[in-house]
């Protein structure tokens, strides 16, 4: 690992499942992201489960020295957490405060391979983007071509005139940890949003009436 290395992260956000997948590539996978958050001094932020992916990640980048900040639904709480989580956890109210609360600390975004809930998350990030109300890079981890489907779609979306070309370069993908980092590092965001970000507070972004007082 690039122990030495500096990033210019200092907390990246990780969407990830609250299971480990079939295939031990997959755990893999998050222990290598771990290690390279630890090895840049990288702190986390993820939806706070200590079961599946989500469990694995938290354990190695807490174990590693760095902060690890846990953002769970108390609805979860009894099914994502087993026996004892690691670094700290803030219970929220519902999914859409997770996820304002998880924009809110990040500087960036990764989603390990997951289900319907992590593909969800990072989708809205990539929206946000796209409207402008964040410049942070998404990366996707595309562990033995899991997201390569996806990818084939948003390019169908492109050609189809659903997607600007622009906007396709938002969502970052590589095949390992320390080659999407190094993208993301790398990346500028495009001008071409509908909205500038100065129009948008990242307070606002949860649901009407879900705000705090």
């Amino acid at each position: 690992m690039e122990s030495n290395s500096r990033s210019k992260f200092k907390i990246i956000c990780v969407f990830c499942g609250s299971n480990p997948g079939h295939r031990k590539v997959f755990s893999d996978a998050a222990i290598e992201l771990g290690n390279e958050l630890v090895s840049r001094k990288i702190d986390l932020v993820y939806g706070g489960g200590s079961v599946g992916l989500m469990g694995l990640i938290s354990q190695k980048v807490y174990e590693g020295g760095c902060h690890v900040l846990g953002v769970i639904p108390k609805a979860l709480v009894p099914i994502e957490i087993s026996g004892e989580s690691v670094g700290d956890v803030k219970i929220v109210s519902d999914m859409h405060e997770r996820k304002a609360e998880m924009a809110s600390q990040a500087d960036a975004f990764i989603a390990l391979p997951g289900g319907y809930g992590t593909m969800e998350e990072t989708l809205e990030m990539i929206t946000w983007a796209q409207l402008g109300i964040h410049k942070k890079p998404v990366g996707l981890l595309n562990v033995e071509g899991y997201y390569n489907s996806l990818l084939t779609l948003f390019d169908n979306g492109v050609e189809e005139g659903f997607i600007k070309p622009g906007a396709r370069d938002i969502v970052l993908a590589a095949p390992t940890a320390r080659e999407l980092l190094r993208k993301m590092e790398q990346y500028t965001p495009s001008h071409d949003h509908v909205a500038p970000h100065e129009s948008w507070h990242m307070e606002e972004l949860a649901y009407p009436g879900e705000k705090s007082p």
